[in-house]
């Protein structure tokens, strides 16, 4: 009987999933600080969606970084089975959340063995045993409680139990016996895509096979010339192995989040896209708003358009910075157009400006999402600007606010509606606008300025004024 000489223990790929705030990036933070060999301690530099860990016994993890649980979802969507394992990340200040239920869900589909880490353990008041009996209402059941599923209570801040974890993902990984063979058939995972200054890349987890520079591999029917290969440190490696990703250049445009790459050209039944690319504005209903969603990757773009309201309308949307051309769709279809880590060159946002198309850029996903359901309340309605109010302060018998912008632009006349805690207050005009003791005619982004107001009102600190057309 041959034996396979190729077949060797690998990695085991874990993905970690939970809901926003609940501490996913910090815990893998003190993961990658904690538990790597000594010679590599202070020096990882994840930059390509995922990153290997070796602890002190010399055992290799990777940790995928996922943009969000709807494009992991994708990534099961398509076929692609991406991770071994899943850590189910939960603050035990918070408790179960709706991002929990649906990480859950996604964890059930997959049929994936996980762990869940109770994080903020050093927050006072905290109580492992009543965020285990929340979980056990949602159907999981812990070691010691009658399951089998482990619980670990952690700290990113203090790095407690964080070597347990590590343990435990190694025992789970063990358990699972996972093997790799670099001479069987090639089977990767796209799991991060965008583009760089040489052009498409993306960032892949190897399951199975090899991939070496300068041989060509498929992405669904797209043929990719492999000319450079970068591993989770940003060093230059010839070939990846099963278990570990890598960043690949070489991709003639953009390939898709959780798309299979292979060394044969393959077709699959695609998916109707929702509201992407060219959109006929004549079908939009009345209540619907149009958007143009530009995105740093095709990760991100994936997860927002896939999390959008139901009236938002995405009648364009790419990976990179926004152009021009962006900005004169936009005006032609008197849609917004929304950046998420993307950049907006000054002399783009000057044309936004000259055109008056709404512009706004994003860092965090739900404050997107969170902005958009802003719009919706307001209806078609154009919000031309909008401020926060930081202090109040008299001046010539009157109250002035005293404001900072936080997008858009706030102009003298303009009509402006008081909101606090997404309500609405009152309605005035901007009598006066002052910057510095000078008076104004507008201002702009992050902005400081004072203005009076005509009725005036009773505003806070911390309330929002809103500049919408007239």
């Amino acid at each position: 009987m041959e034996t396979n000489t190729n077949l060797q223990t690998r990695p085991p790929i874990v993905v970690v999933l939970g809901h926003v705030d609940h501490g996913k990036t910090t815990l893998l933070d003190a993961i990658r600080k904690t538990n790597v060999a000594s010679r590599e301690a202070g020096g990882i530099t994840q930059a390509i969606g995922a990153s290997v860990v070796e602890t002190k016994e010399g055992k290799k993890i990777t940790f995928i970084d996922t943009p969000g649980h709807a494009a992991f979802g994708k990534m099961r969507s398509r076929g692609a089975k991406v991770a071994d394992i899943a850590i189910l990340v939960v603050a035990q200040d918070d408790g179960v959340q709706p991002q929990t239920k649906e990480a859950l869900q996604i964890i059930k589909d997959s049929e994936l063995p996980f762990v869940v880490a109770g994080t903020k353990a050093d927050v006072a008041g905290v109580s492992p045993e009543r965020l285990q009996g929340e979980l056990e209402k949602e159907e999981v059941f812990f070691e010691g409680r009658g399951g089998q599923i482990p619980f670990v209570s952690v700290s990113a801040k203090t790095n407690t139990g964080v070597t347990d974890l590590i343990e435990i993902l190694v025992l789970m990984s063990e358990v699972a016996e996972l093997k790799g063979d670099s001479a069987e058939e090639l089977e990767a995972v796209v799991i991060e895509s965008g583009k760089d200054k040489i052009g498409p890349t993306a960032s892949v987890v190897v399951r199975q096979g090899c991939i070496k520079v300068g041989e060509t591999v498929y992405v669904e029917e797209n043929e990719c010339k492999v000319r450079a290969l970068f591993d989770d440190k940003g060093k230059s490696i010839k070939e990846v192995l099963p278990g570990f990703p890598a960043k690949i250049f070489g991709f003639t445009q953009v390939p898709p989040v959780g798309a299979l790459i292979s060394q044969s050209p393959h077709k699959i039944i695609k998916e109707a896209p929702k509201a992407r690319g060219v959109f006929d504005l004549r079908r939009l209903k009345d209540d619907e708003i149009p958007l143009i969603l530009k995105a740093e990757n095709a990760g991100s773009l994936e997860a927002i358009i896939n999390s959008l309201p139901p009236k938002i309308v995405v009648v364009d949307s790419g990976v990179g910075d926004v152009t021009s051309s962006d900005v004169i769709n936009a005006k032609t279809g008197n849609a917004y157009i929304f950046a998420f880590e993307s950049k907006i060159p000054m002399d783009v946002f000057k044309l936004a400006e000259a055109e008056k198309v709404r512009t706004e850029r994003f860092e965090i996903i739900y404050e997107l999402l969170q902005r958009l359901e802003e719009i919706l309340k307001e209806g078609k309605k154009q919000i031309l600007g909008r401020a926060e109010i930081l202090a109040s302060f008299p001046f010539d018998h009157k109250k002035v606010a005293g404001c900072k912008v936080t997008f858009g632009r706030i102009a003298k006349g303009d009509s402006l509606v008081l909101s606090r805690d997404e309500k609405e207050i009152g309605k005035a005009k901007a009598i006066s606008l002052r910057k510095q003791k000078l008076e104004v005619t507008s201002v702009g982004p992050a902005e400081e300025f004072g203005v009076i107001l005509d009725p005036q009102l009773d505003f806070q600190v911390h309330d929002v004024l809103l500049s919408v057309s007239k």
